[in-house]
């Protein structure tokens, strides 16, 4: 069976609107009608726990596992974005529909993510690709429900980054991925950084409330480290990247960082993992021209929707998601029944 493409995506005429789709992505709408049912399958037998890597960070995460068949299909790992967490609204959705296809999940958070500020006394940063490398492939040791069973990947936004560069590593790495899908992923950073300074104001405004919200809660958690000034916090995304880049890590430049996590231009041509990366023309915060650009190896399947928003694809007013078909074809296709 051929599984869903971007351009299956046709919301009612009322809902092809990219901004409203954005918006209506983190909204308390899709909260309230989705929220509760998929945190209560996701959250049913969930077992939290802490990985503590070989350079000594923490990371933390969850594992349920599904009751719906004898055995497990396989393991899907879920990345959250940027101030998400293994809690937002759309893990918990994804979630709850592979959990119901028979699949086991583990969702991790990246540092500084969720209730984790007080885990590491060193900030997040979009580069710290190893440490994410290595819960991936501690969660596959642990939770990998037999022996050459499926294993799939599945990140939105930032965290759709983060998966296509752990994809990358994987065959280095001794990761078994068997299927990456990506959902409106940051490309160039350069660009996405561009694009939310340039966008109407509400989504800037939106990620800086929440980026300052979690500085703060990290200072409070970890009151003998300075990690900035006060007056720090009045800059815009771009000025209090640059201070927190020069002050906290290695880069040396805003521009170096940047590069650092960017998965553009000839980056995915050597990607060996199966991945699909979703994204739609009308996406207010990543760039489709950044995914025209792409040279892709023969493993990557690029597909832009006409509509969809960044991490939206919402069908109709009670919250349904286009993604969660989509997604969910692609494991099982992966899966011996």
């Amino acid at each position: 069976m051929t599984p869903p493409r971007g351009s299956d995506f046709l919301p009612p005429r009322v809902l092809r609107n990219g901004h409203l789709q954005t918006m209506l992505s983190s909204s308390g709408m899709r909260r309230l009608w989705q929220r509760s049912h998929a945190r209560a399958a996701v959250h049913d037998g969930a077992e939290a726990v802490t990985f503590t890597l070989s350079d000594g960070v923490r990371l933390s995460g969850a594992v349920t596992r599904q009751k719906v068949r004898q055995k497990a299909r396989g393991l899907l790992i879920l990345f959250h974005g940027w101030e998400g967490s293994i809690d937002s609204t759309y893990v918990l959705q994804t979630g709850a529909r592979m959990l119901a296809d028979g699949w086991d999940i583990f969702r991790l958070n990246f540092r500084d993510h969720g209730a984790t500020h007080h885990l590491n006394t060193e900030l997040f940063h979009s580069c710290l690709i190893d440490e994410v490398v290595e819960a991936t492939a501690e969660a596959t040791l642990r939770y990998l429900p037999y022996e050459g069973a499926p294993l799939g990947l599945v990140g939105f936004s930032l965290g759709g980054s983060f998966a296509l560069r752990v994809a990358l590593r994987a065959p280095g790495a001794g990761i078994p991925l068997s299927k990456t899908v990506v959902v409106c992923p940051i490309i160039d950073p350069h660009a996405g950084l561009r694009s939310l300074e340039t966008a109407i104001w509400i989504y800037e405004w939106y990620f800086m409330h929440k980026w300052r919200g979690s500085l703060k809660r990290k200072a409070q958690v970890h009151p003998q480290h300075r990690y900035f000034e006060p007056r720090d916090l009045r800059h815009n995304m771009r000025e209090l990247t640059r201070v927190l880049v020069e002050r906290h890590t290695d880069f040396g430049s805003l521009d170096a960082y940047l590069d650092g996590y960017s998965v553009g231009v000839d980056r995915l041509a050597q990607m060996q993992v199966p991945t699909t990366i979703l994204t739609s023309e009308d996406d207010p915060v990543i760039p489709v021209a950044d995914f025209h650009d792409l040279n892709l190896s023969e493993a990557v399947e690029l597909d832009i929707s006409r509509y969809g928003g960044h991490c939206g694809y919402i069908q109709d007013w009670r919250m349904n998601v286009f993604t969660d078909d989509y997604i969910a074809a692609r494991l099982n296709a992966c899966a011996q029944d």
